[in-house]
This record gives structure tokens, C-alpha cells and sequence, in this order.
């Protein structure tokens, strides 16, 4: 985990977001303009592979990633993967002033008392937010992710014949592909949005540092679930009704399917503005100028409509691909329908080897 810094990498890593519903890689190489993709490949997962976070199906994941490797011909082994939902923790808090390495020293100590977990249990790491904030002491993000977790994630990557490098979190590889794409000045906040199949995670950025972070247990299975149940259809037609397809299916009207998106999109708005909400309330850099949103959800027209009805606040789509040369992909339009849902992945991919 980093507060990215954008200088272009001479090494990369190629960036593996292994959803809940699907595995996307992306493969970038840094050229002396800025980013330019090579590769971007996406696999759908078996229902319940991975459930709260947990990889439940590891072959069926290995397959995946094998299969996207293959048919994108990729040759590239390190990687960068990232974990978010119930078994990670960030937490904001300020500590008196000290060096990177007294941080380092300390932390273990100071994260007991943040931390719902046993500290054996958990891998930690910090990073300083701002040195100085106006009650002299110093900003720090605390993260701790579970272990046995992170084995599960490093292990299918190694059986998958990759080598696991870094792992990150959801909220930062957002905010890596932002930052990279698009400039928003000092003093102002963002609110980034990523919709997933099962977990949304927010990022708030002031002045290009993460101000405030939350994952919300809803997704875009929750538009499957209710098409599945209101609709009395099937998983697989519930899939493909909320994509847009299959609208010949019998006793099934196009205005049925936008009445649940509409009622799921309201719902998931609703837990978005709570969060803005709370960080408005807890802050004094709430002032937020626009939302991103990103994931898979991020096309569904009712979502974007709701979400800006309750927070009043502009919402765009995050294109991750928006400053990046894609001449190399043979694909072109296929990616660009595929940016929103490819955001955490390019996020990754902007990441080093060499970084901690």
C-alpha cells in the first residue's frame, strides 16, 4: 500500500484484480509520453468462487487467470494484486510527530488498540498522510490485512504461475488509476466510487491525499439477486437482464428489470451518501466537488442518476484508460466498454516491484 507518487516505472508489474465475479489483468509498459497498454483481459468466475473476500473455488480462479494469460499471451510473471472488505482494516489517526522509522518501530504497538484482529494475525503497514496537521501532531494510515487471507490471494497466483510482488487495497488502486488520469486541483475532494460484485469501496481524496475510506457490503449481485427473485428467473438470465440482454425472455418486460435496478440502485445510494455523510461530519475537507464511479456497475444509468440525487453532488464515470496510448490493443472498443471494471487492475499495474 502506497500514496502514489506518478513517476513513471521502469519496471511494471502486471495488475490482477480477482473480483467476485471475475479475474481482469492489465499489462502496461511506461513509455516516455506516459502509460501505454499492452494487454487487458477479463475472465467471468463461477458463482461463489469468492465469498466476503474469501477465494472458496481456488482452481476455478487459477483457471482464470491461466486462461486470460494464455489468450492475451502474457508472458510477464510479476504481479501486483489487491484485497479489500471485512478482513481489511484502514483506519486515519494521528500520532505525535516522528521519523518514517520511529513509525515504523511503533506502530506495532499503536495498532493494538485499532485493530479488531490479533496483531500476530494480521500484516500491518503505514503510511504518513500529512507531517503536520493543525494540532501539531502527524496524520497516518494504518492498514492491516488478515494472513491467512493474503495466503490464499499469493498462493492461487503462484499455482496460476505468476509471482505475487505487491498487494495493495481496493480503495488505493482506485486511486492510483485516478491520479494517473486525472488532475484535480490543490484544495479540492473527490469522492471515488467502485462498485464491485459484492463490495463498493470509497475513497475520498483532498488535495490528491486520501481523506476518508469505506467499503460497503453491497454490490452488483444485488441486482442479480433481485432480478433472480422478483422475476422468478434464473441466476443466468438475471445476469443477462442486467447487462441489457435477453429481453425476448417470456413474461419478463423491459420496465420489470428497470423497476428492481432502480430499487437496488436506490438502495446502494442511499449507503453511499450515509458514508459521505459520516465524513462529512468528521471533516473539515468534505466540501466534495464531484464523484467518480468505477466497477462493473458503473454503466447502470439508474445508479449514477440515484447516487447523484441523494448527495447533489456531479457524478462521472472513472475511464482508467483516459490518458493511456491504447494502439498496441487490437481491441480497442472492447477495452473502452471494459474501463470502468478495469480500474482497480490498471491501478495495480501502475504499481512497482520495487515498492514496499
Amino acid at each position: 500500500m502506497q500514496q502514489q507518487r506518478f513517476l513513471l516505472a521502469n519496471k511494471t508489474v502486471l495488475g490482477l484484480d480477482i473480483g467476485s465475479s471475475s479475474v481482469k489483468i492489465t499489462q502496461l509498459k511506461a513509455t516516455k509520453r506516459g502509460y501505454q497498454l499492452l494487454n487487458f483481459g477479463h475472465m467471468q468466475l463461477p458463482q461463489e468462487s469468492i465469498v466476503d473476500g474469501s477465494i472458496m473455488n481456488s482452481s476455478a480462479v487459477v483457471d482464470a487467470i491461466r486462461e486470460v494469460l494464455a489468450s492475451k499471451k502474457i508472458k510477464q510473471k510479476n504481479t501486483a494484486v489487491s484485497v479489500s472488505g471485512h478482513s481489511v482494516i484502514l483506519k486515519k489517526i494521528s500520532l505525535p510527530v516522528m521519523t518514517h522509522d520511529e513509525l515504523e518501530e511503533s506502530i506495532q504497538w499503536e495498532a493494538e488498540q485499532y485493530i479488531p484482529f490479533d496483531i500476530n494475525d494480521v500484516y500491518l503497514d503505514v503510511t504518513i498522510l500529512n507531517e503536520h496537521n493543525e494540532q501539531g501532531q502527524m496524520d497516518v494510515l494504518l492498514v492491516a490485512a488478515k494472513k491467512d487471507m493474503i495466503q490464499e490471494y499469493t498462493n492461487v497466483i503462484e499455482e496460476a504461475g505468476l509471482r505475487p510482488m505487491v498487494v495493495d487495497v481496493d480503495s488505493f488502486a482506485l486511486q492510483n488509476a485516478f491520479e494517473v488520469n486525472y488532475e484535480t486541483p490543490m484544495g479540492e475532494t473527490v469522492a471515488l466510487v467502485n462498485v464491485g460484485a459484492t463490495v463498493v469501496n470509497i475513497n475520498c481524496l483532498h488535495s490528491r491525499v486520501s481523506a476518508f475510506t469505506r467499503d460497503i457490503s453491497q454490490g452488483g449481485h444485488n441486482y442479480t439477486e433481485e432480478i433472480q427473485k422478483q422475476l422468478n428467473v434464473s441466476y443466468e438470465e438475471a445476469e443477462a437482464l442486467k447487462m441489457g440482454g435477453l429481453t425476448e425472455i417470456d413474461s419478463v418486460v423491459p420496465q420489470e428489470v428497470e423497476r428492481v435496478m432502480k430499487e437496488v440502485s436506490e438502495n446502494i445510494a442511499n449507503d453511499v451518501q450515509r458514508s459521505l455523510d459520516f465524513f462529512a461530519a468528521t471533516s473539515a475537507t468534505a466540501n466534495i466537488r464531484k464523484i467518480y464511479l468505477a466497477g462493473g456497475c458503473a454503466h447502470v444509468p439508474a445508479l449514477s442518476r440515484c447516487i447523484e440525487n441523494k448527495t447533489g453532488v456531479s457524478v462521472g464515470i472513472l475511464n482508467p484508460f483516459e490518458q493511456m496510448d491504447l494502439s498496441r490493443v487490437t481491441d480497442e472498443q472492447a477495452v473502452r466498454a471494459w474501463a470502468p471494471a478495469a480500474t482497480v487492475s490498471v491501478g495495480l499495474a501502475l504499481r512497482s516491484p520495487d515498492d514496499r
